[in-house]
């Protein structure tokens, strides 16, 4: 059906197979359907409603945007609040990114997101502390674990750069 609905929407001819489609499926009726749905939708975002698909895509993404400052700002337009926010408690402000650039100030790094940055980031930090263990490690990084941290340090001693001084704690 959508494929004759679609063939009718670009003007081809319907013929043979999709003409009986076109009858036993009301494609006729479920073509009006989607035209009033679509100038509906069009209409509530006060949108022309003979904008092409690439128009409609680019609206979307500039109304994605403006929706997501106006969140991290704090204002949240739920779409049920007495189900999303019972309470009516107003959202708390966002920093986004600006997030990660105070915790680098505070003295955190971003944990790498490739195995080669991690082990080079794990090294240069065992290099400033002289020695610790994964939990030191990973505490100087946001989102940081001991639990990833440790077999790089373990890596790290297994290819000569890091030493194990005593069981958990190494040094380079």
């Amino acid at each position: 059906m959508y494929n004759v609905l679609a063939k009718l929407r670009v003007g081809e001819a319907i013929e043979g197979k999709e003409k009986k489609a076109y009858e036993d499926g009301l494609v006729g009726l479920l073509k009006d359907i989607h035209d009033r749905i679509d100038a509906e939708v069009a209409r509530a975002y006060g949108w022309p409603v003979e904008l092409s698909e690439n128009d409609i895509l680019m609206n979307l993404v500039a109304l994605n945007h403006e929706r997501a400052e106006e969140e991290a700002r704090g204002h949240v337009r739920w779409l049920r609040p007495d189900y999303q926010n019972p309470d009516g408690r107003a959202a708390e402000t966002r920093q986004g990114k600006l997030e990660i650039a105070a915790a680098t100030k505070a003295g955190k790094a971003p944990w790498p997101k490739t195995l080669p940055a991690q082990i080079s980031a794990v090294r240069e930090v065992l290099e400033d502390l002289g020695e610790a263990d994964a939990e030191t490690v990973a505490r100087t990084f946001m989102r940081g674990r001991a639990t990833t941290v440790a077999p790089l340090l373990e890596t790290l001693a297994g290819l000569g750069m890091a030493e194990v001084i005593e069981e958990g704690r190494y040094a380079v």
